[in-house]
């Protein structure tokens, strides 16, 4: 166990937490939670010892290991990828680099005794440390995180490479708290799921910030939240967080009423001039001015995004046959994509398909080998990259929005300054006149993201934007974007986010392909685990003889054709009638549930005739073809 007691730590005058604490058992599985600019990341860097405390202690045993995957790790650069994931001066450690060295030796001089000699050795050692089952497991971790290049100097790696050689190190290295500081950016989707799977089973605790909310609720059993300096423990996942947490508001918010009830009481008492022996007088006096210095955390602070957008006409844009290649590696060919006003399109495949090409492709950024790219007159893109924008330090907070616009306009018409903006990105009168410098990287991303939307594009391109936002901005901008009246094509890792925001999904395989599927994320992912298994039977494809292509639709087919598209338009309508007349019925209750048990029915119905037309499209496709 670890435990930390009355532990606090400031910057200059601003106050991260005071006077927390907590412990750490064996098999705990913690997720930490906070607003960006609260101090995650430094109150990890205490744990590990990275970070001195200003006052506390933080006690365990002395064989107590802590392994600690920071957001941006830092490396030597003039190690290798080999040395550094097997660093380490435990015996099975070091069995295994030398284990690795040796056969990575031998692997390029196959015929040299010395390399022969060498590995033998390193097996033997191996054996003395019974190290095997730590290489299997370490072979396992690599394999799923892709890396392969164990003779390549760090310097030479890219920042998700970078990332991936740092998580497996995090994970190989024996530990008894794990703690991991947003380990699933830089990640694809699979690998995520694989990642989750792994903690499931490991051995230590874990302490973990992330904003994946999924990844939070599948692999925590405890959540810290450090809010306003105070550290809450909640017991349970990230589900279970978000319902006791209202409960703790509500409770704070009742206390907050009895305290100013109390503090009008005793000052109504004294107005009056009540008798009373003086030293008494004089303790109430005291014992309100205390009183008045108390202080309630329970306005909420939620980022509030509210911005127009200039108009978007029904051309946006078209891709058509473009084709993309760096070097010899192809990101995609012959690809067609029509854009309509209000598409939500998620962006979805493995790391280095060409996810973020495509989206600089289209605001202009790179060129296209071949094809064509229309855009309509009245399109303006506002993209949100990944990592790219590194911000002015020296400048203020309001000079760096002020550069973008003093005011912008909302849909209804409705003034908003960038000091008001700023605030309802939770960036206070104060703070908005402080230098860029002093800002945690959270808070950076959240300042460039209302940067962007201060631009009031109609197109939002967004790469990755969940990376190093808070849960609490990511919900809102949830919000935001289920309101944009525009386009979005987002690029993410995120389920949750891809969840709610998107209907459409662009899925890149990583050797050029890319397709289209409807639905969000869960959606095509339960579609797909539901597909029955293709399984071949080399006896049976001996004897059977080849299906004789069919050329045209069955008469049936064909009446269905010319009429599903009329009626999924039909029950459209029904649903958009449902709708208006729930709204209509104010507090009818019975009323309400009717039609809401008719709009349930109609919404199945046009799944199944979304779905059938999809599958007849696709068989009129492959026919004309």
């Amino acid at each position: 166990m670890l435990s930390f007691e009355n532990i606090s730590k400031s910057y200059g005058e601003k106050d991260l937490f005071q006077h927390i604490n907590g412990s750490i058992a064996s098999q705990d599985r913690i997720g930490l939670i906070g607003v960006n600019g609260t101090g995650k990341s430094t109150f990890l860097q205490v744990l590990a010892g990275i970070e001195p405390a200003d006052t506390g202690d933080i006690q365990h045993a002395k064989a107590y290991r802590i392994e600690y995957l920071q957001q941006n790790p830092h490396f030597e650069e003039e190690m290798t990828v080999l040395d550094y994931i097997y660093s380490g001066d435990s015996d099975v450690m070091q069995a295994m680099r030398h284990h690795e060295a040796a056969l990575l030796d031998l692997t390029k001089n196959s015929q040299d005794e010395q390399a022969q000699t060498n590995l033998l050795k390193a097996q033997q050692q191996m054996d003395r440390y019974e190290a095997w089952e730590a290489s299997t497991v370490a072979k396992t971790v690599l394999t799923k995180l892709g890396v392969t290049f164990f003779d390549q100097m760090l310097t030479h790696l890219s920042g998700g490479q970078k990332k991936r050689v740092a998580i497996a190190k995090a994970l190989i290295q024996p530990a008894d708290l794990l703690i991991m500081d947003e380990p699933t950016n830089h990640l694809d989707n699979e690998t995520i799921v694989w990642l989750e799977q792994y903690l499931a089973a490991y051995r230590g605790a874990l302490l973990i910030v992330t904003h994946d909310r999924y990844f939070l609720d599948r692999v925590t059993n405890r959540i810290y939240e450090l809010d306003h300096g105070s550290l809450y423990v909640y017991e349970g996942n990230y589900e279970v967080f978000l319902k006791e947490k209202l409960e703790r508001e509500q409770l704070e918010r009742q206390m907050e009423e009895k305290h100013r009830n109390t503090l009008r009481q005793e000052m109504a008492w004294l107005n009056r001039g009540a008798r009373a022996r003086s030293t008494k007088q004089k303790a109430r006096k005291e014992r309100i001015e205390a009183m008045k210095e108390q202080t309630f955390h329970t306005k909420e602070e939620n980022v509030s995004i509210e911005a127009g957008s200039a108009r978007l006409g029904k051309k946006v844009i078209e891709l058509i046959d473009i084709q993309k290649t760096i070097g010899e590696r192809r990101l995609f060919s012959a690809f067609h994509l029509l854009i309509s006003p209000g598409d939500r399109i998620g962006i979805i495949g493995p790391n280095g398909a060409g996810k973020t090409s495509l989206l600089d492709v289209i605001n202009g950024n790179q060129s296209i080998d071949q094809g064509e790219i229309i855009v309509g007159e009245t399109v303006k893109i506002g993209y949100y990259k990944q990592g790219e924008e590194e911000l002015p330090e020296d400048k203020r907070v309001i000079e760096y929005i002020q550069e973008v616009a003093e005011v912008i306009y909302t849909a209804e018409g409705k003034e908003i300054t960038a000091a008001q903006m700023l605030e309802r990105f939770l960036f206070p009168r104060p703070k908005q006149w402080s230098y860029i410098k002093g800002l945690s990287g959270g808070e950076k991303r959240r300042l460039y993201l209302l940067k962007i939307l201060m631009q009031e594009p109609n197109v939002l391109l967004l790469d990755e934007p969940t990376n190093d936002l808070d849960i609490q901005t990511l919900g809102v901008l949830e919000n935001y974007l289920d309101q944009f009246p525009g386009v979005v094509l987002t690029v993410s890792h995120d389920r949750y986010f891809l969840d709610h925001v998107v209907d459409t999904l662009l899925v890149f395989d990583g050797a050029g392909e890319v397709k289209h599927l409807y639905g969000n994320y869960s959606e095509n992912k339960a579609a797909i685990e539901a597909a029955p298994v293709k399984t071949s039977d080399k006896r049976a494809s001996k004897t059977s003889q080849p299906k004789q292509q069919r050329k045209k639709l069955s008469y049936h087919e064909q009446k269905e054709w010319e009429t599903i598209e009329d009626e999924i338009t039909e029950v459209e309508e029904k649903i958009e009638k449902i709708q208006t007349e729930i709204a209509d019925s104010g507090s009818d209750v019975e009323k309400v549930q009717k039609l809401y048990d008719d709009q349930q029915m109609l919404e199945t119905t046009l799944e199944e005739k979304l779905s059938r037309w999809e599958e007849l499209s696709l068989l009129v496709e492959s026919l004309e073809s």
